[in-house]
């Protein structure tokens, strides 16, 4: 017999941008380390969690449409185990996360939050901003274009009018951060940590890697980076989790973007047991 009945939830094709493949690699890789280690592992589609498909007590996913979201909320509250946390995943929303990671002093850009619809060049020009970037407030990114990098305070004004145009009623404004771009990957309650340089390698989901270059190899202290990252996966409840960091010529160290259970995919066969072994001793701790 099992160990665990466990129901796994895919992420919705939309919500995987140039990343479908490495995020359903990813995904199955951890259901079958599971399954190796004696549970067992139904998978479902988000449409199908939202038709009410799934009746296993515990789910591990990697959802992001806000129905999924939703649905994953009410069956945390109805005492079903979800991993990642439906309120983790809403978490990671730009504006909520923004608002969250400065109040638990997690080291992040200086930020504004905005309605796309107001002026904000006396509000930029006020806090000092030249370069920054514009970032869909309402979710996660799913288009290139939820994610702007501007130069100058009126082509800010100008990205603003646009994500308006497109619907988009709220937008997090972070200072642009120089030094080197990192991307790092962890699991909570794991000593799974894995971390690179994203232009240097070659990997990219957006191009913007390029803005901030070749990395220049500035010394930085990896157990404070670890320590940063854990401290923002508290903050935001994410137990597996991935982002991006500035070191900057000074060697501090700011997050800059933070995910709920990315794509893994320079690490996906070092981090699937891992993952799958952070799961089930969480699983074996609830159950306790």
């Amino acid at each position: 017999m099992a160990e665990f009945s466990i129901a796994g939830v895919m992420r919705a094709g939309a919500y995987s941008p140039n990343h479908i493949g490495n995020d359903a690699a990813i995904f199955n890789a951890v259901c079958d380390n599971l399954r190796k280690r004696g549970s067992e592992v139904r998978i479902y589609s988000e449409e199908q969690f939202n038709a009410g498909q799934v009746r296993e007590h515990i789910i591990i996913n990697m959802c992001r449409e806000q129905e999924s979201i939703r649905h994953l909320q009410e069956r945390q509250d109805a005492g079903d185990i979800v991993i990642n946390s439906g309120y983790g995943i809403e978490n990671c929303g730009r504006e909520r996360m923004t608002r969250m990671l400065l109040a638990a002093d997690v080291p992040y850009p200086e930020s504004l939050m905005v309605n796309t619809n107001e002026s904000v060049l006396s509000r930029l020009e006020k806090a000092g901003f030249t370069r920054c970037w514009i970032k869909r407030g309402d979710h996660h990114a799913m288009h290139k274009e939820d994610v702007s990098y501007v130069r100058h305070i009126e082509e800010a004004q100008e990205i603003l009018q646009e994500y308006f145009l497109r619907g988009i009623r709220r937008a997090v404004i972070n200072r642009h951060l120089d030094g080197d771009l990192i991307k790092f990957y962890g699991v909570v309650g794991s000593p799974f940590f894995y971390w690179f340089y994203p232009f240097d390698e070659g990997h990219s989901k957006y191009g913007y890697e390029a803005i901030n270059g070749k990395s220049q190899g500035i010394p930085f202290n990896l157990d404070e980076l670890k320590d940063i990252c854990n401290r923002a996966a508290d903050a935001l409840d994410v137990m597996i989790y991935g982002g991006d960091c500035i070191v900057s010529p000074d060697g501090r160290m700011s997050i800059i973007d933070f995910n709920d259970w990315p794509s893994f995919a320079p690490c996906r066969a070092e981090a699937a047991p891992y993952i799958a072994k952070a799961i089930l001793a969480k699983l074996r701790n609830s159950v306790k």
